[in-house]
């Protein structure tokens, strides 16, 4: 897409925000856990004592408050919405933040769900943001598409699984990324194993990992390989994600902060 074409849907920032960076965390399907990879590169960035924010661009299946354990609502007054902290310290923005019931559905038509994307970066303050994580809903449809045309992306993450048409699904999101200029930063597969607490051994439950090939295929680079581990769901479904201690991340994160 040409540069000037892009620039003409440009969301303004709050006038009262200050975001540093801005990453997209991407899927090409549904399941495959890339809210948990936005929620786990967060809480890895926050723990290097950087300004954290999560803008939750998943409208219609919101879930990053849940792993954070969020029940309050975000707070609103003349000049613009506030952004939840969780306990660590990162602000997140999300749906469930201002529906009165976050068990509400929202049945709104393309048009309104990328509308409130777009607001949520607008009209949201923002504070001192060193890195904000865009947790994007799966596919190339109308909100990804307002999210690359609107938000000053300075790159996006991929997620996958090791499942069977991944290959193809990735190639999809990477290419939309390519047309729209917009750097990709690297892969993360998800469920990629299962490792057997008894004995150590790792156990390929989804079928033969593909995602080297796809990376060096596609000239990217594996960011991390998370595996199966109920623990991950346990600390989600109790909304204390913040308090994980895997180091899949790490690697990653320090070469972002250099």
């Amino acid at each position: 897409m040409n540069q000037d074409k892009k620039n003409e849907f440009a969301a303004n920032l709050h006038e009262k925000s200050n975001v540093k960076k801005v990453i997209g965390v991407v899927s090409g399907k549904g399941g495959v856990g890339k809210s948990l990879v936005t929620s786990l590169l967060a809480v890895t960035m926050r723990r290097r004592d950087k300004k954290v924010g999560i803008l939750d661009a998943d409208i219609t299946g919101p879930s990053i408050p849940k792993a954070f354990g969020l029940d309050v609502k975000a707070g609103a007054t003349e000049e613009g919405l506030y952004p939840v902290k969780t306990k660590s310290g990162i602000d997140v923005m999300s749906i469930n933040l201002i529906l009165d019931n976050s068990t509400d559905p929202v049945i709104w038509r393309g048009p309104i769900i990328a509308g409130t994307v777009k607001q949520f970066w607008s009209d949201v303050i923002w504070e001192d943001i060193d890195y904000m994580f865009v947790d994007l809903p799966p596919g190339t449809g109308d909100v990804p598409l307002t999210v690359f045309q609107s938000l000053p992306l300075d790159g996006i993450i991929v997620v996958a699984s090791p499942q069977e048409l991944v290959s193809m699904i990735v190639a999809k999101a990477v290419k939309m990324a390519q047309m729209m200029k917009v750097p990709i930063l690297g892969l993360v597969e998800n469920m990629s194993y299962f490792k057997c607490p008894s004995c150590g051994e790792k156990h390929q439950i989804f079928g033969e990992s593909k995602i080297d090939e796809i990376a060096k295929k596609e000239g990217l680079k594996v960011i991390a390989k998370i595996p199966i581990d109920p623990n991950i769901a346990n600390l989600c479904d109790k909304g204390i994600i913040e308090m994980y201690n895997e180091h899949w991340f790490d690697d990653f994160v320090e070469s972002m902060d250099k």
